[in-house]
């Protein structure tokens, strides 16, 4: 039997994580031939996240340095080494964890090596997705899909699925402390030659406040656009070494 890995990475979020983690279709997904376990990532949270978590038979890991790169980056140094694929999704309740097999099915097939959820091709609930924040993203979009030459329709979701040794390799990589990480994530799993492809997905009204700012954070998701169009993936040896430490001692 394989083994998937779901990470929901959140801050404050005591409105949603609860019906994010209860959603999880962990029968359906044992009926197809997999064992899940999931970790959340609380990231430096003042309210009851952590604790409805814990209620909902998960594993809890804090993240002290606020952001959510920070948050998504020591959650990947928290998968086992039994692990097959990774998901990753938010703790707002914005995304349907029930979706989660449409996923992992094109990797289970060898479709592809990255899945990422697509909310501009998918169902999007009334309200869910202000006009303001859908521009942004077709606008990211054909700039990634154009100068990066990646068939992707949403370089902003956060709704990922993974191979694990895909994630293992893309982890080396990520710098990223806040919400510039997606697109970090797309951009360099290019650059790395992975295959990566979208799935249309349903996209909710979230629970709780969006902690994104369109303009702070839309630069810091350009800056990353343009810097990681001459990268290339030359990690260091001293570099491996103290991920590899890092997670060992995590």
């Amino acid at each position: 039997m394989k083994k998937i890995t779901i990470l929901i990475p959140c801050r404050n979020e005591e409105k949603g994580i609860g019906k994010v983690i209860g959603n999880i279709p962990r029968e359906k997904l044992l009926k197809l031939g997999y064992q899940t376990e999931i970790v959340v990532i609380d990231n430096n949270s003042t309210d009851k996240t952590s604790q409805i978590a814990k209620e909902n038979q998960t594993t809890v890991i804090f993240e002290p340095k606020e952001g959510k790169g920070n948050a998504i980056r020591t959650g990947f140094l928290s998968i086992k080494e039994d692990t097959d694929y990774v998901i990753m999704l938010d703790g707002d309740d914005t995304y349907k964890p029930s979706e989660i097999p449409r996923l992992i099915e094109p990797l289970e097939s060898g479709f592809g090596d990255v899945i990422i959820g697509s909310r501009l091709e998918g169902k999007v609930s009334a309200g869910s997705f202000k006009l303001i924040n859908r521009i942004a993203n077709w606008i990211y979009v054909f700039l990634v899909r154009h100068f990066y030459r990646v068939n992707v329709t949403d370089v902003l979701s956060g709704f990922f699925a993974w191979k694990k040794e895909t994630l293992d390799n893309l982890k080396l990589h990520l710098n990223s402390d806040g919400f510039a990480i997606e697109m970090e994530m797309v951009t360099k799993m290019v650059k790395l030659g992975y295959q990566i492809y979208s799935v249309p997905i349903t996209y909710d009204v979230r629970e709780g406040e969006s902690k994104v700012s369109p303009i702070k954070d839309g630069l810091r998701i350009l800056r990353i656009f343009f810097k990681n169009l001459n990268w290339s993936p030359e990690p260091s040896r001293l570099r491996r070494l103290s991920i590899k430490i890092g997670s060992l001692l995590f």
